[in-house]
């Protein structure tokens, strides 16, 4: 499966995006079929280097990435609602000794 997402380019603090298309199973840094455009977050410029071939993969119903999708609908590429992008972590809550339950107890039964 095609997806379109941002694949991270840049030095370390100065973070910049290409927009590409690529196999939804392959690791974000590794090979892209098509460089669609890029995202510099730092003063929100997006370019769209071939706005045909975007418009072309978006009829084909190629999946956005979450974070692209909302970038595209700030940019008003798309008409659309925005999505949640990411999911906060879940606390891990470590309980003390005392108050952890006890195991139950095995009951024997005569018979």
């Amino acid at each position: 499966m095609l997806t379109i997402r941002l694949q991270r380019t840049g030095t370390k603090n100065r973070p910049a995006f290409r927009i590409v298309l690529a196999q939804a199973q392959r690791a974000a840094s590794k090979k892209f079929l098509e460089v669609l455009g890029h995202y510099n977050p730092r003063n929100k410029e997006l370019g769209i280097r071939n706005k045909e071939r975007l418009e072309y993969w978006l009829s084909k119903h190629i999946q956005l990435s979450p974070t692209v999708h909302n970038l595209f609908v700030d940019k008003q590429f798309i008409p659309d609602k925005k999505i949640k992008a990411w999911r906060p972590k879940k606390k891990q809550v470590a309980v003390p000794a005392e108050i952890a339950p006890a195991p139950a107890a095995e009951t024997k039964v005569d018979t």
